[in-house]
């Protein structure tokens, strides 16, 4: 009706009735899958695995592993096959005593008021368990059954053992601990010394520090090698700097962990251009430490896509000193600025220096208006001198 009036042009009609309504207009932006995700898992699926016998050779850490639903399933599942099972062993002994019928029996049972299967197994918990009620007791008739009192003592206390251990060990994992060390949301390009850094921010949430706190980078991405061979994940090591040098880090406070970018670095042909999800660039950031409180080593891990490398940006401050003590402000702990870098990659930047001065000559002005600024300030308004006061 609209294109009869003449209101919108019948081409236009025509074109749009054309599209499929079903179909979606926008699409996702295709992302390059990770290798390990923001949190720290590892984004890897294991398929067709032939050899499942093996994860029962370890039986303890694959019940550590498994959900908690399945361990608290194991856990009772356990504790009542145990229990049952020497229920049976006690009624046997018992029926074959002839203890389950008074008249005919002997006069002195083997368990005294076992009468059916019920008050065998209140026995069996009652044994295993070690209530001990007082209505029920093994007595010098049977030595079997004496031996099953014991040897269901010590089943019950292997149980015991390995499912409150398996527990423990599941509420005291080290990746518990990793939950309070966090990373930047984004990493960073910037000049640090005069040389390209990649840079991001670590801190940890909790007062009990990290002890021997090492850091680790590694770069991942899809390569082929001279023979022709595809490595989908080839993973290369780069070293990771802070303010004291090397990979031990003091974290007590939030720090910048940075790498710089030479000739050694996997990031030397990186240029701002490459800084986008379509890149075949995974840079995953390992933390390491023990535990302080508890001695257990753990671990923090997260990455950074190509989209995820801010260019030309750092790391705001946010440590203060207040009243004698210094301070840390978590809400400005991604918060970056931009700042004068080359748009090159470092490679070109060796190549020539001169892209270097450009950004120096650029910033000298800068910088003299900001120190005129700051003596202008610093200026007292009143003179004092004694040809004032005469």
């Amino acid at each position: 009706m609209l294109s009869r009036k003449g209101i919108i042009p019948e081409e236009y009609v025509l074109t749009r009735l054309a599209e499929d309504p079903k179909e979606p207009r926008y699409r996702a932006r295709e992302r390059r899958a990770r290798f390990v995700s923001k949190n720290g898992n590892c984004n890897v699926a294991h398929k067709n695995i032939r050899e499942q016998g093996r994860f029962l050779q370890d039986v303890f850490t694959t019940l550590v592993d498994l959900k908690w639903p399945y361990t608290l399933l194991i856990f009772t599942m356990s504790f009542l096959c145990s229990w049952l099972l020497f229920a049976m062993v006690w009624w046997l002994i018992a029926f074959a005593h002839g203890d389950l019928a008074p008249g005919e029996g002997a006069a002195v049972p083997c368990i005294t008021s076992i009468h059916s299967f019920s008050s065998a197994f209140l026995f069996s918990i009652e044994v295993q368990v070690t209530i001990g009620f007082g209505g029920r007791m093994v007595t010098e008739e049977c030595p079997l059954a004496i031996l099953i009192l014991i040897v269901q003592n010590i089943v019950g206390l292997m149980i015991n053992a390995i499912m409150l251990g398996c527990i423990f060990m599941k509420t005291a994992q080290a990746h518990r601990r990793a939950e309070t060390l966090i990373f930047s949301k984004h990493a960073v390009i910037a000049l640090r010394h005069s040389r390209l850094c990649f840079m991001l921010r670590v801190g940890d949430l909790r007062k009990s520090m990290i002890i021997s706190a090492t850091i680790h980078m590694q770069v991942v991405r899809k390569t082929t090698s001279p023979e022709g061979e595809v490595v989908p994940l080839h993973q290369v090591d780069i070293p990771m700097e802070n303010g004291v040098g090397g990979n031990n880090i003091f974290l007590v406070a939030p720090l910048i962990i940075y790498h710089v970018i030479d000739a050694n670095s996997p990031l030397y042909d990186l240029a701002p251009c490459d800084l986008h999800h379509h890149q075949d660039l995974e840079i995953i950031v390992i933390l390491e430490g023990v535990v302080e409180t508890t001695g257990i080593t753990t671990q923090a891990r997260t990455s950074y896509l190509a989209d995820e490398i801010l260019w030309g940006q750092r790391f705001v401050p946010i440590v203060a000193e207040e009243d004698g003590r210094y301070s840390v402000d978590y809400s400005k702990f991604g918060n970056t600025i931009k700042v004068p870098t080359p748009l090159c990659s470092a490679r070109q930047l060796d190549e020539d220096p001169s892209l270097l001065d450009v950004l120096t000559l650029a910033r000298g002005p800068l910088r003299k208006r900001s120190m005129a600024m700051a003596k202008a300030k610093a200026k007292p308004k009143f003179s004092t001198s004694p040809d004032s006061l005469s």
